[in-house]
C-alpha cells in the first residue's frame, strides 16, 4: 500500500472538523454511521458523490478546530484513501496517523483540480496529476508512520506488535 491513485475534490483552507463531521453526529463512534454524513456541511451531496479511493485536496490548515478523532475515522470510513493539503491542523494531523488515513503535505496542493485523478507514491514522495502529467515532491512520510497507515492505524499496530511479542 505504498502508492494510492483516486479522483480529487477540493475544499477550500480551514476546514475544520465540525465540517468533517458536524457535532449533531457524534452520539455514534461508529465509523460507518459517521461515514454517511463526512463533509455534508461543506457539500451535502458529498457522502453520496464520494467513491472508494477517492482523494481531497484541499487548502490549508485543514483539520483544525477540535481535537476529535471523529473526523479522520469519517473520512476514512467513507473511502477516502487520502488527504492532501499544505499543513495540516496538529491534533488532526497526529489523529490522522493514529486512525490510518494517509495525510500528505503539499504547498501547490490547489493547484490539483477536482475530477482530476492523481498518484501518490509514499516512499518516492511523489504526487503525480495524472490528467495534466505533472509531478510533485513533498516529503516522505517516515517509515513507522507508514507502519501505522498500513496496520489501519495505532491500535491495530500495537495489537500486531504485542502477538510479536508473545511469540
Amino acid at each position: 500500500m505504498n502508492k494510492i491513485t483516486g479522483k480529487v475534490w477540493n475544499f477550500g483552507a480551514n476546514i475544520d472538523t465540525d465540517v468533517i463531521i458536524a457535532a449533531r453526529y457524534l452520539n455514534s463512534s461508529d465509523p460507518q454511521h459517521l461515514a454517511k454524513y463526512v463533509m455534508e456541511d461543506a457539500d451535502p451531496e458529498f457522502p453520496n458523490k464520494l467513491g472508494k479511493g477517492d482523494i481531497i485536496v484541499a487548502g490549508e490548515n485543514f483539520g483544525c478546530g477540535s481535537s476529535r478523532e471523529h473526523a479522520p475515522i469519517a473520512l476514512k470510513a467513507a473511502g477516502v484513501a487520502a488527504v492532501v493539503a499544505p499543513s495540516f491542523a496538529r491534533i488532526f494531523y497526529r489523529n490522522a496517523f493514529n486512525m490510518g488515513l494517509p495525510i500528505f503535505e503539499l504547498p501547490e496542493s490547489l493547484e490539483i483540480k477536482e475530477g482530476q485523478e492523481i498518484s501518490i507514491d509514499f516512499d518516492a514522495g511523489t504526487i503525480v496529476n495524472n490528467t495534466t502529467n505533472k509531478s510533485y515532491e513533498f516529503t516522505p512520510i517516515p517509515p513507522f508512520m507508514q507502519e501505522l497507515i498500513a496496520s489501519g492505524g495505532l491500535i491495530n499496530y500495537a495489537k500486531e506488535e504485542a502477538k510479536k511479542e508473545a511469540k
